[in-house]
């Protein structure tokens, strides 16, 4: 239908070209509009954005025990959710680096966390869809400026937009005829910096100007099971300043952010809609195949899927139920345990947003 919406408007330029003389900049100008409406009327309606948390697919660092050994791909037993998603987002906990030296200063290498996932394994992430990953966080810098040089290169093979560090602060990307700015925080070294909202603001406005939709993602809070609630003040955990992510997330979206996506305390955190935009802490861990504790609520992988329209609005949501055990790859949670944490947890901290979750995960914003 529009196809022939749009041969129909050529043919009306073609046709009233013979019965009158037109300019050739006039004429220029006509097809210009033609192709600009059919555009405009390709684009979808409706966007649905997933999110997912912390992803380590396996590290070689110390050895290769902590590689899977079965051949099973990170994502098989979830793939058929995040292939649903117009735009997929995650974030990368760690390297995609076949080189360089362990950066921190270990006596004991089985006892430093440093997380070196072979460049090869890229193409899972390209091949479950993922659009656009957070790169700020406290492990990109494992393997130091070649490891973050090689995980940039190794993103890029896979046609993933990618952002947070000093050398890519915001990239902006295109996908079925909608344009999305998208940046990414952390207080970590080698990370923009969560705590400097005047800088942070700026890019946000900047990329306003140029995008459709605008996506911040921020890697803060602090961390386990004693900090599953948003405090809304600042965070700190040893002896960290992890910032004060609701702070933060409102002050993104007052500057134009359309959904903001958090992550970093390896647990569930609350969702909230803010003037009509979305809100998630903290997505937790979604697919760490060893090194991490994933007892009760830190074995939750929640699958945030958002519906947005072309303003960036809030539409509805859907809350998939995945988990992890310690060196299996995420599967779907028939027991929905990341969708009862994070119902209790924005009942309990944003009564405010009145968001009502159904028993298959789906929730939306009561209205007045």
């Amino acid at each position: 239908m529009r196809y022939l919406f749009f041969i129909a408007v050529i043919f009306g330029i073609s046709t009233s070209m013979q019965a009158q003389k037109y300019s050739k900049q006039a004429v220029d100008s006509m097809y210009v509009i033609a192709i600009k409406t059919q555009e405009e009327l390709s684009k979808p309606k409706e966007i649905k954005i997933m999110a997912v948390g912390d992803i380590m697919m396996g590290t070689n660092f110390p050895n290769d025990s902590y590689l899977p050994r079965d051949g099973k791909g990170p994502f098989d037993d979830v793939n058929t959710i995040l292939t649903q998603a117009d735009i997929l987002f995650g974030n990368l906990e760690g390297t995609l680096t076949d080189e360089g030296e362990n950066a921190k200063r270990c006596s004991d290498p089985s006892k430093c966390y440093s997380f070196r996932s072979p460049e090869s394994y890229g193409k899972y992430l390209e091949d479950s869809g993922f659009d656009v990953m957070s790169i700020a966080n406290n492990h990109i810098g494992d393997f130091g400026a070649v490891g973050i040089k090689n995980t940039s290169k190794t993103l890029e093979k896979h046609n993933i937009a990618y952002a947070g560090v000093f050398a890519q602060p915001s990239t902006i990307f295109e996908k079925n005829g909608i344009t999305y700015g998208f940046c990414a925080f952390a207080p970590n070294k080698d990370c923009l910096k969560i705590h400097n909202l005047t800088n942070a603001k700026k890019i946000v406005q900047e990329l306003k100007q140029k995008a459709d939709i605008v996506i911040v993602s921020f890697h803060g809070g602090a961390e386990g099971f004693k900090h599953t609630h948003v405090t809304r003040k600042t965070e700190r955990f040893y002896g960290e300043d992890r910032g004060n992510v609701y702070k933060f997330a409102h002050t993104m979206i007052d500057a134009g952010a359309d959904i903001v996506l958090g992550h970093g305390p390896h647990v569930s955190r609350a969702f909230e809609v803010y003037n009509n935009k979305f809100i998630a802490y903290s997505l937790g861990n979604f697919c760490t195949f060893s090194r991490f504790n994933l007892d009760g609520v830190k074995g939750y992988a929640p699958i945030a899927e958002v519906v947005i329209d072309l303003e960036g609005n809030f539409i509805k949501g859907k809350l998939h139920s995945a988990k992890q055990i310690d060196e299996i790859y995420p599967f779907m949670d028939e027991k929905k345990g990341a969708l009862k944490e994070i119902k209790r947890l924005t009942e309990e901290d944003f009564p405010e947003s009145k968001l009502l979750f159904e028993e298959d995960g789906s929730f939306s914003q009561q209205k007045e």
